[in-house]
């Protein structure tokens, strides 16, 4: 079989098993050559690699993953994919489909069953409507995960990528910069995608770090402390560091003060070296229980 992201072999596929795309469950395959490529370059793909995919759709990626990767793990939460599936990667004993909800997966369970203990790749087009959650629960959790490469939202790719001072820089990007080196891979117009989506779409390289980057005394105030700064974006790091609720405005200059940070500057415009530096001194600060 040839590859499958062109147009044409798309629709062939969709109307041999008359496939019904979900909006609910934002289905828009890709069909272009030159951007499946790109990602396979990102992913840094190698005949060792053990891959996640989440949401595979009729299997245009996961073929092109399937002739190079040790083993591949597609999941896919559409029973109506699964038999298009069977058909379109019957030539590889190394892919496996897993009919499942990727956040209700116990991916730690799966790395240790399916493949090998890990380390893994995640590599997908992903479900725009739970991208973020997806990308979190491999940051976040203890999965042995190397490099994300996904195909996301071009909005919440600027934001993963953003840096300090810039509009897109919040949240987000430091939690994801924070375990990460973070790449554009490639861009993907809505035209690129059967049927098209409303948005433009970017494949953002996410490379986990093998050493922290950041001294973080404690990551829960850390990103508490993220939280509260971005909480409203208008408000200056004095009055913002309020919503972190144990901090007095005398105690929050003080705080600042020891961090070496202009109590009138505002979160987006704080690097994530100066949130671990803040977030340390405010650690030290914590009541006592």
């Amino acid at each position: 079989m040839d590859r499958l992201s062109s147009h044409r072999a798309t629709k062939e596929v969709v109307q041999k098993h008359n496939f019904k795309f979900s909006k609910s469950l934002g289905q828009n395959f890709l069909i272009d050559d030159n951007v499946i490529d790109k990602i396979l370059d990102g992913a840094r793909l190698s005949e060792g690699d053990n891959i996640i995919e989440v949401g595979p759709g009729i299997g245009t990626l996961t073929r092109e993953m399937g002739k190079v990767a040790q083993k591949v793990v597609a999941i896919e939460i559409d029973k109506s994919l699964i038999p298009i599936l069977k058909e379109t990667l019957d030539e590889f004993d190394n892919v496996e489909v897993v009919n499942k909800d990727i956040l209700r997966v116990n991916i730690q369970e799966l790395v240790e069953e399916k493949l090998n203990g890990g380390p893994v790749k995640l590599v997908a087009n992903l479900p725009y409507y739970i991208t973020t959650p997806i990308v979190m629960k491999f940051l976040e959790e203890d999965i042995p995960v190397t490099d994300i490469v996904v195909m996301v939202q071009k909005e919440v790719a600027d934001r993963m990528n953003a840096s300090p001072g810039t509009k897109d820089y919040g949240a987000l990007s430091i939690a994801v910069q924070y375990h990460c080196d973070t790449e554009i891979v490639a861009k993907a117009p809505r035209h690129m995608f059967v049927p098209q989506p409303n948005v433009d779409s970017t494949v953002i390289g996410l490379h986990v770090r093998e050493e922290r980057k950041y001294k973080v005394d404690n990551e829960e105030i850390f990103f508490k402390t993220v939280k509260a700064s971005f909480g409203q974006r208008r408000k200056t790091l004095l009055n913002s560091l309020g919503g972190l609720g144990f901090l007095t405005k005398d105690e929050i200059r003080e705080v600042l003060n020891q961090a070496n940070i202009d109590e009138k500057r505002r979160g987006e415009t704080l690097s994530i070296e100066e949130f671990s530096i803040l977030s340390n001194i405010v650690n030290s600060k914590v009541p006592s229980k």
